[in-house]
């Protein structure tokens, strides 16, 4: 949804940070790109003129010309900026202090309530509370048998006492029957089977009218809504803020629902709904299925927009997608010193499948806007292809790898239907991930990374190229140490020999900064009088 914001954001930035110091004309410039970003991305332009103007004050005054990286400063303060105008501190749902909490969806037809009930109501209900979900809308054909079969993949029941409109029985538009009294029928259902929260779906329109504000309101009235939320259409651009004031009006809500956030326009709504309307954004709606779901935090989703990553949600998924007495179980094999199989590899592939989209996954980490090319030419199938080709071979051969051979490779390519050199890059993939689990067991670091055991041949830093690019050390001269507390043992050693002069004791076992002070010091303090001081600094010494 913000990747073309991100990138010019992002942009942005990267040119600011090459510069030590910002002149006003630097700042100035920097707030011009970011209004046209913001443009561009169809947000209101009352919000785009508070947010620069904003951003420009604090830019221009001590708290970025006394900052020591006044770029990063800058960055700072688009970022706490971002989050104000998103709405500030998150906020959950209000539950009633006397069951059943009343939740009223209102929205345009078409934003995705109906689907968004079933989210919403998979979400409680993992959470523990028993949600009911009551149709009324009445209007749209089929609107009631959408709800019902949501419910049922939610595994959520639906109070749906009329069939509303079927298309052959009445006009689009036309209610069949009275939504009023089938929501106050629903919340009194609900408070009898004892369900703590009532979801109550409404009519939408294709546009805003004063029959649907009235309709509404009358829902609201009869119902006495608890939270009154109103679902917008990520993608519907500068109209968002005409409609969300009018439903504000007429309506008066006390949240708002994001619908759509996984499209791939501006999303301008994001960004000029809760500014406008002064009312938070609780949830948003991120692809078709159920799970695509979550709790809106104006934090991470500035962080998100400013190419900083989204961590803390991943980690959230990871906890829901991942099996604990499976982790448990990987944690004591590692510990334990056993080998890491293609059979505990498939199971970690197949946890990762259930946190959802691998491109999603891959978007929340830092820094992934740079790769935004690479991202969206990610092949989600890939998951599938691994497990199929280690689904084909045998339990043995998962176990140890190394027995399979050419035939077996081959027959495994063919069971899979993939190529052998998809096997071979598998075996060879499965192998890093084998030695990296190796020297985790034993404590030794991670492969790959610099300075640990088993460095792998990362960009400039491994390989014959490298290497020949070392300049060897001169003849007839031992080449120098790599610690530095051993080096500095080395050269004083050497200044005393060559004074002639008895060689310095070397420093204690594991002190890097040469010998420790007390009784266990090999070497006498240096006398402050004696050393080579600057002139100029004999006056902070007090001499």
């Amino acid at each position: 949804m913000f990747a073309t914001l991100s990138d010019r954001l992002t942009s942005t930035f990267k040119n600011l940070r090459s510069k030590g110091r910002l002149s006003e004309a630097d700042i100035d410039a920097t707030i011009r790109e970011i209004r046209r970003a913001l443009l561009d991305a169809d947000v209101a332009v009352p919000v785009v003129k508070d947010f620069t103007g904003a951003i420009r004050d604090r830019a221009l005054s001590a708290e970025v010309s006394g900052a020591l990286n006044p770029a990063q400063q800058v960055v700072k303060i688009v970022n706490e900026e971002l989050v104000a105008i998103l709405g500030g501190d998150s906020r959950g749902l209000r539950l009633a202090k006397n069951p059943p909490t009343v939740i009223m969806l209102a929205g345009l037809q078409g934003a995705g309530k109906t689907t968004l009930a079933g989210k919403l109501a998979l979400h409680l209900r993992e959470q523990g509370h028993t949600p009911l979900l009551v149709a009324a809308d009445l209007q749209r054909p089929n609107a009631v048998n959408q709800l019902s079969v949501v419910g049922e993949r939610a595994g959520v029941p639906v109070y749906a006492p009329l069939p509303g409109n079927q298309g052959s029985e009445g006009e689009s538009g036309t209610s069949v029957g009275d939504p009023v009294q089938v929501a106050r029928d629903g919340v009194e259902t609900a408070r009898q089977r004892q369900h703590d929260v009532v979801i109550v779906d409404t009519a939408g329109r294709l546009g805003v009218d004063a029959e649907l504000m009235r309709q509404a309101a009358d829902i609201r009235d009869a119902v006495n809504p608890d939270e009154i939320l109103f679902v917008i259409d990520a993608m519907i651009g500068q109209d968002a803020v005409a409609t969300a004031k009018a439903f504000e009006e007429g309506v008066d809500f006390t949240g708002v629902v994001l619908s759509k956030l996984d499209g791939d326009a501006r999303g301008g709504a994001a960004l000029s709904v809760a500014r406008v309307t002064g009312r938070p954004i609780l949830f948003a709606s991120t692809g078709e299925k159920l799970t695509d779901f979550e709790a809106f935090h104006p934090d991470r989703m500035a962080s998100r927009i400013l190419d900083m990553g989204d961590v803390l949600t991943l980690i959230e998924q990871a906890e829901k997608a991942f099996d604990a007495d499976e982790a448990a179980k990987m944690a004591e094999k590692v510990a334990s010193g056993q080998d890491f199989t293609l059979a505990d590899f498939l199971v970690q592939m197949q946890q990762m499948r259930n946190m959802g989209s691998m491109k999603k996954m891959l978007g929340m980490l830092p820094g992934m806007g740079q790769m935004r090319e690479a991202l969206d030419n990610f092949d989600e199938r890939e998951v599938d292809r691994i497990e199929a080709i280690i689904r084909s071979m045998t339990p043995g051969e998962r176990d140890n790898p190394k027995i399979i051979n050419g035939s077996r490779r081959a027959r495994i390519a063919r069971g899979s239907g993939v190529t052998t050199s998809d096997v071979n890059q598998l075996l060879d993939r499965f192998a890093g991930a084998q030695k990296m689990m190796r020297q985790m067991s034993r404590g030794g670091g991670m492969p790959g990374m610099p300075g640990m055991p088993g460095m792998g041949n990362l960009p400039g830093m491994g390989g014959k190229k490298a290497r020949g690019r070392v300049a060897p050390p001169p003849k007839g001269r031992k080449a120098k140490s790599g610690n530095p507390a051993k080096r500095a043992a080395e050269e004083a050693a050497r200044q005393a020999r060559a004074l002639g002069g008895p060689a310095a004791p070397p420093a204690a076992p594991g002190a890097a900064f040469g010998a420790l002070g007390g009784a266990k010091s090999a070497q006498k303090s240096p006398d402050p009088a004696d050393l080579q001081l600057p002139p100029d600094l004999e006056k902070f010494l007090g001499r």
